[in-house]
Formats: C-alpha cells, structure tokens, sequence
C-alpha cells in the first residue's frame, strides 16, 4: 500500500485507517479484509492476449504470406487438431482401463474375503484388506498432487477461468498433466466418491495447449523447431479444442463437448473455430471408441462404446405394451424434482464453500503433509461406511422377480455394456436368489450403481434409497476439494440417481402410478447435477448423447433450467465458487443493466506509466523494475497553446471553448476523482491528490546513473529524461498534462528488446538500430525472460532506443463516454487485454484492464457514483 512506505508508526496509522475502510474502498483498492467473507479478485492474474499485436515484425510476416502459404497453415492446424483429439482419445483409454484394472482387483479380492468370512466371523480382516488398497491409492494421488498442486480438484475451474482469458500459473503444463491423468486413476480406485470425468476434461485442455508447441517447460530437452502458433490467440483456440474433446472422450458427446467449450468460457467465437473444436471432440469420441470396443468385445471397428460413461439405452419391454418413457402428466413431476434438486445443488455448494474456506484458512497454510493426512483421514471414513453401510444396513431384495419381469428389457438396453446388471448385484449376508441392495449400490464402481439406479426395476427399498442419498451427499461433499485430482459429474449423477429413484418408488409405491423408475433416475441425476453445476445447454446435450434417446431432451432440458434458476437464488455454482475463492477476475457474459450508469471514465486509470517513441535505456529499465504493469502506452506531449488563437474572433473562440468543454483530459479527470475520495483518508489515490509532491533526494556525486534510477521510487510521471526530474511545483494539469497516443508496447517485449540490445547511440540515427524479425520477437513464448534476469553490466544506459517498431500501432481503444455494456462487451468479445481511453483529440487519458471491469469493481465504482451525484 501507498501509505505503507513510511515508518512503522505510519504503518500502525494506516492499518488503523484501513479498519474503518468502506466496501466500496476495499474493492477499488483490491484488498481483503480477514472477518470479510467476500473474497475480492486478486490483481496478480494477467489476462491472455487474444488480440494480435500487428508491428513491423508482424506486418512483415503478412507480407510474405500468400494464398498458398496460408493454406498450408490452416493445414497443419487441421491436422494438430486431429492429433488433439486422437491424443485425448487414447488418454481416456490408458485412464479407463487402469482404473478398470485396479477397482476390479480391489472389488473382487475385497468379495471373496466378505463371501468366505461371513462364515468364518472375519469380517474385520475383510475391513482390514479393504482399508489398505484404498489408503495406498489414495496416499499415491495425494503425493502425486504434492508435487504439482495445481492438479487437484476437477480441473474445471482453471480451464473455464483460462478459455475466458485468464493466464492462471502451471495449469496447462505438462508436469500438471502427467500428476493430474494419474492421479486420478488412483483418487477413483482407491474409493473416494469422485469421478474421473473433469480430470479428462482439464487433461484433454493440457494436450491442447501443449502438443501444437512441440516444447516443454518441465523436460526441456522436449523441444523441435516449430515455429508455429506462438501466440496466446492460438493457443487458446488449441485450449477449446482439448477441452471439448475431454468433455467427448469423458461422456462419448462431441457436440455436447463443443458447446460445452463455448458455454463455460470462450468469450471469442467464429464459426472456423467452432468446426474445428467438432472436428477434435469427433476424433476423440471415435478413437475412444473404437479402442474401447475392440479391446472389450474384440470387435474392431463396432463402435459400441462411445465414452468414458455411457449410461446404457432406456427402453421399455417389448412385451409390456403399457410401458412408456416418460408423459406429459411427468413433466409436473419433473419440475418437482428440478425444485428440489436446484435446493439440494444449493446445499451442497454452500457446504463445500464452507469447507473450501476451512481448508484455505486452516490447512493449507501448514505443512504439506497434512493434506495427504486429510485425504487419508477421508478416504479411512469412506472406506468404513461402505464396508458398514453394505453389510448392515441393507435389505435382501428378491431377484427372481426382477429378472423374469425385466429379462427382455436387460437384454436389449444393455448391450453395449461388457457386464449385465445382474452381473454387478452383492449377495452379501442375503439368502440365495435374493441380494443385498445397499451393498450393491455401494460396494461397486459408482458407473456400476448409476446403471443399477438407472436400469433395475423396483429393487432398491426407499429405506436403502434414502440411507445411500444422505451418506453419499455428505461424503461426496466433503471429498470434493480435497489434495487429490476428483471430477464431480459422476457423484452428482449417482446421488442424484439415487433421488430419481427414491422419488419413483414412492410414485410407485403411494401413488399407484405406472411410471418408468429409470428415467425418474435419469431426471433426478440431471436435477441434481444441474443444481450443482448450474450449467443448461451443454449439459442437456452431453446427457441427451449419453442416453442415445432424443425423446429426453424437453425433460432434461426444463428440469436443469428450473434447477439452475432454483439455484441461482442462493449461490452460485460449484464451479463459480472455486474460482471466487481463488480470486480470479472472471468477466460474465454481460453486465447488469444498472451499470450502464458508468462510462469508461468512470472505470479507467488514469494514473498512467507510458513510454516515448524513443526512450533512453536507463529510463526503460527503471520503468520495467519498479512497476508490475504489463503493457505501456506510447506517447509523446502535447502542450499547444491554443489561447493566441482565441482573441479577437468569437468564432474560433467558442469553437475551442466548446472542444475544451467536450475534452476529457486526465488532469481533469484526477482532479473530479480526488474530490469525490475526500471522503477515504487511506485512499490509494491520496499520494497524487496532495498538492505537495515528495521531494526526490539528490543523489551522491559520482554515484552511477542506471543505480540512480533502479533506487528511485517511481512517480506517477516517469522520468524517463534524467535531466528533468518532476518539480514539486507542477500543478496537476503538469502532473497529468496531455499526452498523444500512439500506441501499446508490452512488457514482455520491452525486455525482449533489452536482452536483444536493440537500441542506437544517441549520435547515430534510429536507422541503425537492429532489427528483430517476428520470429525473434516470439520465440521466448510463452516464458519470456524476466527484467531481473537483465545483466545490467552490459548495458550502456545512455543507449537509446527506439520502440516504434515493435508497438502496436492499432490497438482497440474507446472514447471516454463509452457506456459500461459497451466497454465489457468489446472487452469480452475480442479477448483484449489492454484497452485504451482516447478523447476526441487522440489524447490517451486512462486504461481499462480485466480488474476494472469485475463486477466488484463496477459495482464499487457505481456506489460511488451514487454518493457523488
């Protein structure tokens, strides 16, 4: 803080100060107060740069480009996105059958030691070999995520806050793919309530990000020369394409893949783009599947299993020619359930976040084996209640007259599967032909159990049905959010089913009604999931495609739309939360219809750090090492006096006065700004309301210049002429005197110049300076060297060098009176990072970024609006 810089009785001043601080202060200045539940969005995340920079280097690449050429290039584009998505097809394989491999090594060691010692009475050793596969799994995803904590949780969160243009540090790298893609083999074997579905779908993004750069950061010597699509616009277009092919591979849905890339976070989108994000998630559902049916019926080229969860076909008997899918009479019903299930997505969010806010407070702060300690600690827990719950509070269902009834039905809805319901059912502690309902929904693969819920026939007690929903929430509740990589789709579903299902029985049961248990189960799994998640057109897609049954699209499509807006009352979704927790600065779709109070003046910064045109090095260098700000805009002065022209004619006169009057300048604009935060003595912004400025200490004779600058504490004017240093006697129009743009230059190529030795002797001409082709300009991406890793021995701090090269001369920019919707909407949609504020005479006078326009930060800024009108 500003008013930190001092002693430390200044220091105590301040922090007192910030005591009494309004949250509308605490938002603008971006701080978080500890008894505050709100968590601002922190200022340290840097956008992506979606927009092109087009300079010399760029241009000259334009100009060597032909029809041929770029051909060529949207070939090898085409063909890196089928290799995206082959490459995330054969990573859902290699995750399939590992966890495949290792639950049914578990599930059938674990079941025959049950069968042999419920005679023998040895049911605690049973307990004993059940605890040690699930703790030594659970112990490996821990560690594994101890070495990149960035690979816990879903995944799903980062990637939606990266396809909205948020650069979040280590998500899409290639060490996080490797923890992440194994990890979660053993989060799922090893008996967590978690699903492997979200892991997919932020390893496919990782595939997409990495495979087009052909280098790695984590093994260096991974590295070809490849020097295309070095940029974050094509990255993240690679980022859409793997994360659609996660959400196909993950559920066997390319289109519900592709919506789902769009609706969850690109803001940018065109119809090139959106073809080939199919294209990849088609290429992944079918390598997928042709390997998953080869492998499991030894049908190459059958086609039979699309995804990772595949929920089997819902079908009525042939021979029951009163059975039917779902009426409209249903509809009421499903609405019902799209109430309570957006209740119970609420109640679950809110319990998590409560969690969330323990572990960020209390857990992760100390050292890092507590987080394997927690995940063990939940896993023992886990372990026991389902070892418990299966062998005593089940009831032993007849299974005679479920598979004379259903026989038919069975047969044919489950085809696609490698194993018959039948085959999934525990007799634990049960006579025979009859079995142990609570065991079979328990102690099998939750796919197993959401295919029970989902295709049975009346076998599963209310009692059992509402003894598995409360322990299932609570415990898939408390795992989510732990230290090992955990998807949230399939608990949803399966607690959900569980609900469906329950509510079906009753219908059954109370009402007398001839009603289809499964797609009750169905719409509960939708209505839960959708009330946790929130999310409405992808996921109906991704459901309809997991059923093969279109008649389900009205059904799935009002119940996820009544259980998101139920939701949407008290909380957002999961997602949202964990993003919130983290701070990130994520812009919705649109603001609020209230903010359009606001215009761009109001938002912008008008305390700006800028460059000339051509700029000394030992300017740059102090520019560069005390500030954080990652783009600089080009300027030179403009200091005309217009006042000669106005005497003796009227005329010229009110036509000056008249574009003075329209003109916002940033003096004037700081000047309205420090009258409207008397009211906020601690204010950030007091340092440039005092009508005093600090007086710079003279510097020692002989001391070296380049130091004299690196050890001056930056002012809002930069100095960037070593012989004119800022006069405590400017005024404010001095301070922020009017300055033509001309364009941005970014930091990263700032340094690029600097570590190049890019620059001219101030006795030779600007021509002589050297010059760096695109390929030079980007071939640090997307690690660019640091300022601090600059030797400044090397460099001559007389230099001078000359930027206008290598800026871009065409940025998007905005008038001063722009209204907020238009602001956030040319913002969002064209993915920029930076954007401008120019009045009517090419005169920057601020700059909007991502944080200006967060909703905190509007909405901060619009109270304010309200206390100064």
């Amino acid at each position: 803080m500003a008013c930190c810089g001092g002693n430390s009785f200044c220091c105590q001043c301040c922090c007192r100060d910030g005591e009494t601080r309004t949250p509308e202060e605490l938002a603008i200045l971006g701080e978080i107060r500890d008894e505050e539940e709100e968590i601002l969005p922190r200022k340290d995340y840097e956008s992506l740069d979606y927009d092109r920079c087009i300079n010399e280097p760029y241009v000259e690449v334009l100009e060597g480009m032909n029809n041929k050429k770029a051909k060529k290039y949207e070939a090898v584009r085409w063909m890196l996105v089928f290799a995206i998505g082959v490459t995330v097809g054969l990573l859902g394989l290699f995750v399939d059958f590992f966890v495949r491999l290792f639950t049914n090594l578990k599930f059938t060691l674990v079941g025959n030691s049950v069968e042999e010692c419920s005679e023998k009475g040895c049911l605690a050793l049973s307990l004993l070999e059940l605890l040690a596969f699930n703790l030594t799994f659970v112990f490996i995803a821990s560690v594994l995520v101890l070495i990149e904590p960035v690979a816990a949780g879903s995944g799903i969160p980062e990637i939606k806050s990266y396809l909205n243009g948020v650069k979040i540090p280590g998500i899409v790298r290639l060490r996080t793919f490797l923890c992440k893609a194994t990890g979660v083999l053993f989060a799922v074997a090893g008996g967590l309530f978690v699903g492997k579905e979200g892991p997919m779908i932020h390893s496919g993004a990782i595939v997409g990000a990495g495979l087009p750069q052909f280098q790695s950061i984590t093994f260096k010597k991974i590295r070809f020369d490849f020097p295309y699509f070095r940029s974050d616009r094509d990255k993240r277009d690679f980022v859409s394409a793997g994360t659609a092919a996660g959400v196909a591979a993950a559920f066997g849905a390319p289109i519900g893949g592709t919506l789902f890339s769009l609706e969850e976070g690109s803001s940018f989108w065109n119809q090139a783009l959106t073809w080939k994000v199919l294209f990849c998630s088609m290429s992944a559902t079918f390598t997928l599947n042709f390997f998953r049916s080869g492998i499991n019926f030894n049908k190459w080229g059958s086609f039979q299993l699309p995804g990772l969860l595949n929920f089997g076909e819902f079908k009525c008997p042939d021979s029951d020619n009163n059975c039917h899918l779902w009426t409209a009479v249903d509809l009421a019903f499903f609405v019902l359930m799209g109430v309570v299930g957006g209740l119970l997505g609420a109640l679950f969010n809110c319990i998590n976040k409560s969690l969330a806010k323990y572990r960020i407070r209390h857990i992760h702060p100390k050292a890092k084996f507590i987080r394997v300690l927690e995940s063990l600690l939940v896993a023992m827990v886990t372990t026991i209640v389902i070892f418990v719950a299966s062998m005593t509070l089940g009831e032993c269902r007849d299974l005679a007259s479920q598979t004379t009834h259903n026989a038919t039905h069975n047969t044919t809805a489950l085809r696609s599967n490698s194993e018959d319901i039948n085959s999934t059912i525990r007799q634990f502690f049960c006579p025979n032909k009859t079995y142990n309902d609570m065991a079979t929904l328990f102690f099998n693969p939750q796919e197993a159990a959401i295919h029970q819920l989902f295709h049975q026939d009346g076998t599963f007690s209310p009692v059992t049905l509402s003894l598995f929903f409360l322990l299932y929430f609570l415990l898939a509740c408390w795992t989510y959010g732990l230290s090992v990589p955990s998807g949230l789709f399939v608990p949803s579903l399966l607690c959900g089913a569980a609900f469906g299902r329950l509510v079906a029985n009753l219908l059954k049961i109370n009402l007398g009604m001839d009603i289809y248990s499964g797609t009750f189960a169905l719409i509960g799994a939708a209505a839960f999931l959708g009330g946790v998640v929130r999310m409405t057109i992808s996921l109906t897609v991704i459901l309809i495609e997991s059923t093969n049954e279109i008649t389900y699209g009205l059904p799935i499509m009002i119940t996820l739309m009544v259980a998101k807006w139920t939701g949407d009352l008290f909380n957002k979704g999961i997602y949202d939360i964990y993003i919130e927790l983290r701070g990130v600065p994520l812009l919705e779709w649109e603001t609020e219809v209230e903010m359009d109070k606001l215009t761009a003046s109001d938002i912008m910064e008008p305390n700006l750090t800028y460059v000339y045109p051509h700029t000394r090095i030992q300017s740059l260098v102090s520019i560069l090492r005390t500030t954080v700000y990652h783009a600089f805009p080009v300027v030179t002065e403009n200091r005309q006096n217009e006042r000669d022209f106005m005497k003796g004619n009227i005329l010229v006169s009110n036509n000056i006065h008249f574009k003075k009057s329209n003109v916002v300048s940033r003096a004037g604009e700081q000047r309205r700004r420090c009258q409207s935060m008397k009211s906020y003595p601690s204010s950030e912004l007091r340092n440039v309301c005092d009508d005093q400025a600090a007086m710079a200490e003279p510097a020692e004779e002989g001391e070296d210049m380049l130091q004299q600058m690196l050890e001056r504490r930056h002012v809002p004017y930069p100095n960037l002429y070593p012989d004119q240093s800022p006069s405590e006697e400017w005024t404010m129009e001095e301070r922020f005197r009017p300055l033509t743009f001309h364009g941005l230059i970014l930091r990263s190529q700032l340094v690029n110049l600097l570590i190049r030795g890019v620059c001219y002797a101030e006795n030779q001409s600007s021509s002589t300076q050297p010059r760096l082709s695109y390929a030079e300009m980007t071939e640090d991406y997307p690690r660019y060297p640091d300022i601090h890793d600059l030797d400044l021995a090397l460099l001559n701090p007389r230099m001078i060098v000359d930027v206008t090269p290598y800026m871009n001369p065409c940025p998007y920019t905005l008038s001063p009176n722009t209204h907020i919707s238009q602001v956030f909407n040319l913002f969002r949609t064209m993915g920029l990072r930076h954007l401008p504020v120019v009045n009517a005479v090419g005169e920057i006078v601020g700059i909007i970024t991502r944080h200006n326009l967060t909703h905190e930060f509007l909405l901060a800024k619009l109270r304010q609006h309200y206390i100064t009108i």
